[in-house]
């Protein structure tokens, strides 16, 4: 017996501080105005996605001592943002990524608790850590947490949070729903938390919300977040969106949730993925490799270099080829909070594999940044992207993707109007909202129903 079809999970990502925008593009439009955001999320909406996510940036990015202008700078509150947004949208999940690394439980559980409460039960956090201390700069304990103890802070902020999600609905209170007055002792809200980085006392007073608790999603990659996730995340954002890397990564961290007393259904695993669309596979092509030319300039290809070199490289072409001069190690980075740093831990390797990668394919700085850079993931045309997303999904790459246009805001429109009702034909995904809470699009339990069953054994 063949085992039953899959439903795909789609969110949409609105692009944040990054390289994947087309800024060049007439079409491109403001990452600021409220318009920008109201009309990504309604089309979101209307194809039926489970839910829209912001990503933050806490500090603006700089290189060279300078502000790094080559993308985007920044962007309103997320909260507010996503607030705002709970009034246009009925149905799709928002999503916001706040770090544990510089806030405090107590402010961060009232804000997604309010979230909940505004949006009828539609709020998810993505749960994020901070290493550098140069985004630590903008806080008061700027840059205080070694790297190796962020993910311990992460766990006890996590565990923290839902102490007080849960303080409004522990196994002591009993309410009359119909009048709002407690039918015992216990006082709603009250919490006391003791631990290596938390130690506070007091009254939650934000009831409970919708949802009990906001989904929650992380993002690391390393063995440690994908341990945090199988832990106690709902969802994974992942970067494994090809096919053999993909497979590896959601095997991995789904055979972790047993040891946690989890099933494979309650963590789903979702990476980021880019797109192009064309009316047939040979113009998707042409028109992702003039996206990719689009998206790395002249400008950006040497940036992009410098990451590496260490070095200021703004007197070379871009059009011409590698430096011959090695990069610098040892020294203060000139790129200061970039995830980049990290990518490249050994640069004299690098820049000897990609010595020989241009030497030999005959590439200039750009094309080579072009070519070693992210590449679209699903590349063709509708129907050849409704049945790549779905073999992969079908095949346990992932349980759907988090889609990242690279036009702002109506990159997500084609996309929506062509793919989506082929993957609904298909019978792989929702052609209406069967509930109305993120919970409910995404399949997850309520943390109620976990308590009730706990009650009943």
């Amino acid at each position: 017996m063949s085992k039953p079809l899959k439903q795909i999970h789609l969110a949409a990502h609105f692009p944040g501080v990054n390289n994947t925008t087309v800024w060049s593009d007439p079409a491109a439009g403001s990452h600021i105005e409220f318009s920008s955001f109201t009309h990504f999320a309604k089309t979101a909406e209307r194809a039926r996605f489970d839910f829209l996510f912001l990503a933050e940036g806490l500090r603006l990015r700089e290189q060279g001592g300078k502000i790094y202008d080559l993308d985007v700078v920044g962007r309103p509150d997320t909260f507010t943002v996503l607030a705002a947004l709970a009034a246009v949208t009925d149905h799709l999940g928002l999503t916001g990524t706040i770090n544990s690394t510089f806030n405090e439980p107590y402010e961060v559980a009232r804000q997604f608790a309010s979230l909940d409460h505004l949006s009828g039960g539609r709020a998810a956090w993505n749960v994020v850590t901070s290493w550098d201390a140069f985004t630590g700069e903008n806080f008061r304990r700027g840059g205080f947490l070694p790297q190796d103890e962020r993910y311990s802070r992460a766990k006890e902020f996590l565990a923290t949070t839902h102490e007080l999600f849960d303080s409004w609905h522990g196994d002591e209170i009993l309410a009359d729903q119909a009048t709002g007055t407690f039918l015992s002792d216990a006082r709603a809200g009250s919490f006391v938390h003791k631990g290596p980085q938390f130690d506070i006392h007091g009254q939650f007073n934000v009831p409970r919300s919708p949802q009990g608790r906001p989904v929650i999603f992380q993002a690391g990659e390393s063995d440690e977040g994908r341990e945090f996730a199988a832990s106690g995340a709902d969802a994974i954002f992942s970067r494994y969106a090809t096919l053999d890397a993909g497979q590896a990564f959601y095997t991995d961290v789904k055979s972790r949730l047993a040891k946690y007393g989890r099933r494979p259904e309650e963590l789903l695993i979702l990476p980021a993925a880019s797109f192009v669309l064309g009316d047939s596979d040979a113009e998707a092509e042409e028109i992702a490799h003039q996206v990719r030319r689009q998206q790395v300039s002249g400008a950006t290809a040497l940036k992009h270099l410098e990451f590496v070199w260490n070095r200021d490289l703004s007197s070379y072409d871009p059009e011409g080829p590698l430096p011959d001069v090695d990069p610098l190690v040892g020294e203060e980075h000139i790129s200061r909070g970039r995830a980049q740093v990290r990518m490249y831990r050994d640069p004299l390797a690098i820049a000897r594999e990609w010595r020989e990668l241009a030497e030999a394919n005959k590439w200039s700085i750009r094309d080579l940044v072009i070519n070693t850079g992210n590449r679209q993931t699903f590349v063709g045309s509708p129907a050849t992207v409704a049945r790549t997303i779905n073999d992969f999904v079908q095949s346990d790459v992932s349980d759907g993707f988090i889609l990242v246009p690279h036009i702002t805001p109506g990159g997500l429109d084609t996309f929506a109007d062509t793919v989506v009702p082929l993957l609904q034909e298909q019978g792989v995904f929702r052609t209406e909202y069967e509930g109305t809470t993120l919970r409910d699009h995404l399949g997850l339990a309520h943390p109620d129903d976990r308590r009730s069953e706990r009650v009943a054994s």
